[in-house]
């Protein structure tokens, strides 16, 4: 099994940026591929980013394509989210997500561990 623990959330007004990292532990973090999912207030959780298991590839929400960078670094057990020109409509809690699995179950929402999750709150 792996735990996984968000940090980085925080009230920002828009156009901010703010960096997300989760903190992986117990198994090989190199076993998972990751992801980073939301829920905004009364809205169902959406996809946000997902990244491989070696940071090679990834994919994006249409929502938050060239705004949000996901990246990984492995021997330090830690993946991230770089939010850049932050907008209020990205108001959500913010979950990590890990899988041995990555396409398609990962971008499905389907993974096997989450985080507890971090609040992201964007002010106008």
């Amino acid at each position: 099994q792996v735990q996984l623990v968000e940090s980085g959330g925080g009230l920002v007004q828009a156009g901010g940026s703010l960096r997300l990292s989760c903190a992986a532990s117990g198994r090989t973090f190199t076993r998972y591929a990751m992801a980073w999912f939301r829920q905004g207030p009364g809205k169902e959780r959406e996809f946000v980013a997902t990244i491989n298991w070696s940071g090679s590839s990834t994919y994006y929400a249409d929502s938050v394509k060239g705004r949000f960078t996901i990246s990984r670094d492995n021997a330090k057990n830690t993946l991230y989210l770089q939010m850049n020109a932050l907008k209020p409509g990205d108001t959500a809690v913010y979950f990590c997500a890990a899988d041995e699995e990555w396409l398609p179950k990962l971008k499905a929402g389907r993974a096997d561990y989450w985080g507890q999750g971090t609040q992201v709150t964007v002010s106008s």
